[in-house]
């Protein structure tokens, strides 16, 4: 099941959906005018609209509050990118130049934080209260799990269970943002916010867990190399388990290697380490135990095409390919 195939039921509300958001990408200021649409050159999936609209679609009607919830959310996530390419001194972004790398940090970083306060004003302006309210606390949860990640990081020292508050806070809680606005868009029962809210939030965690799985697994599948994470000494799921199940000295031993920066040589010895004790199969495992559980939260909603879509964006999570 294709991307392509999953947003069928909502196929002409992105179209228009898109139109929206160019309205809301455009300023008078020419240089950010310019670099920002260079950045709708920069096309993504658009996964996060999507998320919105099928979200709304499964509760009730896709509705101007969707499209303004799912301009939110995509403005934010936009400007998370840039700030992250900043971060990460990133030369290219889906196959092309960063903003960073053409116009310098400090255009990025005005130009994220422009993105930024469209997003916050695009609920303001629609007097979207509780938007404002969730999209917020979404900002609050991503940078706070990066800052704990990058701690985490230097102390080496971390257990499954603040990996998965790691997680959600840094990449499920813009996911569970999206399912959740979505769902604000065309519903007023609660259980139909709570029931979406926390399908976004595991099946975000899910996308992570593939995304650290693909670390130990491919050179290319998206577009990172194999160890990555290990050079930048991020303790995914896999190797925390592998942890678990290995002696104190052989994981010390591992420890000290990802201390001292791992290079190819090492990067290889880790993920033999890995291997051999049931990392990847281990979290193969949990990703397909939280997307049975994530497909239970839709169990309260009527069945039609946008609910299956829903069901197969789930398990597009767990198997995708990129």
């Amino acid at each position: 099941m294709t991307l392509s195939e999953i947003s069928k039921p909502i196929e002409r509300y992105i179209s228009e959906f898109e139109e929206v958001f160019k309205h809301q990408m455009k300023s008078n200021v020419l240089l950010l005018d310019t670099v920002v649409r260079y950045m709708m050159k920069q096309r993504g999936k658009r996964v996060r609209p999507m998320l919105v609209l099928l979200s709304a679609a499964v509760c009730g009607e896709v509705s101007r509050r969707t499209y303004v919830g799912a301009s939110m959310v995509e403005l934010l996530h936009t400007a998370s990118l840039v700030h992250d390419d900043v971060v990460d001194e990133a030369d290219e972004r889906r196959g092309m130049a960063s903003i960073n790398a053409i116009w310098k940090n400090k255009i990025a970083v005005l130009v994220g934080d422009y993105l930024l306060s469209r997003g916050l004003l695009v609920a303001v302006e629609n007097s979207e209260f509780e938007f404002l309210r969730i999209t917020s606390n979404a900002v609050k949860r991503m940078s706070e799990g990066e800052l704990l990640q990058i701690q985490k990081s230097r102390q080496l020292d971390i257990d499954e269970a603040t990996y998965f508050r790691i997680i959600g806070d840094k990449t499920a809680s813009l996911i569970s943002t999206c399912c959740e606005i979505g769902a604000t868009s065309a519903s007023e029962v609660p259980e139909h916010r709570a029931a979406l809210r926390d399908y976004g939030e595991i099946v975000g965690c899910v996308f992570q867990i593939r995304d650290d799985i693909f670390d130990y697994t491919s050179s290319n599948l998206i577009g990172k190399p194999t160890g990555n994470d290990v050079k930048e000494k991020k303790l995914t799921l896999p190797l925390i388990y592998a942890f678990s199940q290995a002696t104190k000295k052989e994981s010390k031993a591992i420890l000290k290697v990802i201390k001292n920066g791992a290079k190819n040589a090492e990067v290889r010895e880790v993920v033999t380490f890995v291997r051999s004790y049931g990392g990847l199969d281990y979290a193969e495992k949990k990703a397909q135990s939280l997307i049975e559980e994530a497909k239970q939260r839709l169990d309260i909603f009527d069945n039609s095409s946008a609910k299956i879509s829903l069901l197969n964006f789930a398990d597009f999570s767990l198997q995708r390919s990129t």
